[in-house]
């Protein structure tokens, strides 16, 4: 049995993923972000991802405690590319390695393939290995890798595409 569940977004969570968020902008590359954007921009986002009919998924202990969540968010704005998402992913440090990651990224994407999304795509920092690997895993394939980027941390950082057809 597991010991976390899968749920829809709720306001309620503001506090939770601004905290998770916050983690990755002061301590990783996951995010190019350079300073915490605060619970008021991460409101903002998230409910304009519920309007626009985009999936987003908590992770939940059993003990209540936000473990992580992942969306899929517009690619870009141009009509054109309305069929097409972004999918992000992020964990609470402390609950890395339970196989948390699989489960998010495997709901938003079934949810996606059920709203009529037709492609989704991964932007991952190069350095992270382990996004990487859960992309893999589910079918993602490599699509590009464009150097030097962005810069954080006094380093240039290449990202890696990848791409899924739902």
């Amino acid at each position: 049995m597991s010991d976390f569940t899968l749920r829809p977004f709720d306001w309620r969570d503001v506090p939770g993923i601004s905290a998770i968020y916050k983690h990755y902008v002061e301590n990783s590359v996951a995010t190019f972000d350079l300073a915490d954007p605060g619970q008021t921009y991460i409101a903002e986002k998230f409910g304009h991802m519920v309007e626009a009919g985009h999936p987003v998924v908590i992770a939940e202990g059993n003990d209540g405690k936000l473990l992580g969540y992942s969306y899929a968010s517009e690619y870009r704005t141009r009509p054109a590319y309305r069929f097409t998402l972004e999918d992000s992913v992020y964990l609470a440090p402390d609950a890395i390695g339970r196989g948390i990651g699989t489960a998010l990224l495997t709901e938003i994407i079934a949810q996606s393939k059920a709203r009529g999304f037709k492609q989704m795509l991964g932007v991952i920092t190069a350095d992270s290995a382990a996004s990487i690997k859960l992309h893999e895993r589910l079918g993602f394939r490599h699509i590009g890798l464009h150097q030097g980027l962005g810069y954080k941390f006094d380093r240039w950082l290449d990202i890696v595409h990848m791409q899924l057809g739902l």
